[in-house]
């Protein structure tokens, strides 16, 4: 079992020591409304229906995918989706410009989605996707990736300023900057899924490819600030799951 699990088991054994600085980590947990450990194919929130797996899949509490190999959740019944973020943590297993995502929150009905994508507009580098580009530029602080394999955290917040959307992104923790563009969009139950791999999709047929081990995802639908990015950690919420984590969870929590 991977050591988030362990982590998480581990924290919980210190909830009587900790103090509530800690748990700055669990900010906006009230609008969490997406979070997989891939421990299983559950959202561990229980907004969304299992994952079903396109070729993609999941492994020693990770999320594999591959060129031709993706994953999605349907069936979202959580509450509207305007402001939103996206928090995934990512090793890439090949650095070719492939314009898949890492996490994609689209649309069932319609051309409409918001993603976290590999190198569609610059080589090495991660960007806000969207469908036609708007929701998208380039960071000004974008960061070009090394062909190391290391787990990356990277977060796009998606902030009402106006009835348009200040967009910003983070890589471990640290701003890639922000820009301001596109009208506000809502993803409501019933017409949102959840991708990875695929860059978005129609159906079961879309664009983009990724070659990655994906650790975790989460969607607020609430724009976080950059402290609470920074705040972070993997696998670690109060929130209690709804997977294989659950029974465990619930002993720990009771001694």
């Amino acid at each position: 079992m991977r050591m988030k699990v362990y982590y998480i088991s581990a924290v919980l054994l210190m909830l009587s020591l900790l103090t509530p600085a800690v748990f700055a980590q669990d900010a906006q947990e009230e609008h969490l409304v997406g979070w997989w450990l891939f421990d299983s194919e559950k959202d561990e929130i229980g907004n969304w229906d299992d994952i079903t797996l396109h070729g993609a899949k999941i492994d020693d509490g990770q999320l594999v995918v591959e060129t031709g190999k993706w994953a999605h959740a349907l069936d979202y019944t959580g509450p509207d989706i305007t402001e939103l973020s996206l928090v995934t943590w990512v090793s890439l297993d090949d650095y070719a410009k492939t314009n898949g995502s890492a996490l994609t929150l689209d649309k069932e009905s319609a051309d409409q989605f918001c993603a976290i994508v590999w190198a569609e507009r610059v080589d090495k580098q991660w960007m806000p996707g969207s469908s036609h580009f708007r929701r998208t530029a380039d960071f000004p602080d974008a960061v070009t990736e090394k062909p190391t394999g290391e787990m990356v955290y990277l977060v796009i917040t998606y902030e009402d300023v106006k009835n348009k959307y200040r967009i910003t992104g983070y890589r471990n923790g640290e701003s890639l900057g922000s820009f301001d563009m596109g009208d506000l969009r809502t993803w409501p139950a019933g017409d949102a899924e959840a991708i990875w791999g695929k860059r978005h999709v129609n159906g079961l047929a879309g664009p983009g490819e990724l070659n990655a081990h994906i650790e975790e995802s989460r969607i607020y639908n609430v724009a976080l600030t950059e402290d609470e990015v920074k705040s972070l950690e993997i696998g670690t919420l109060s929130v209690e799951p709804q997977g294989k984590l659950a029974t465990q969870w619930a002993k720990l929590k009771a001694k």
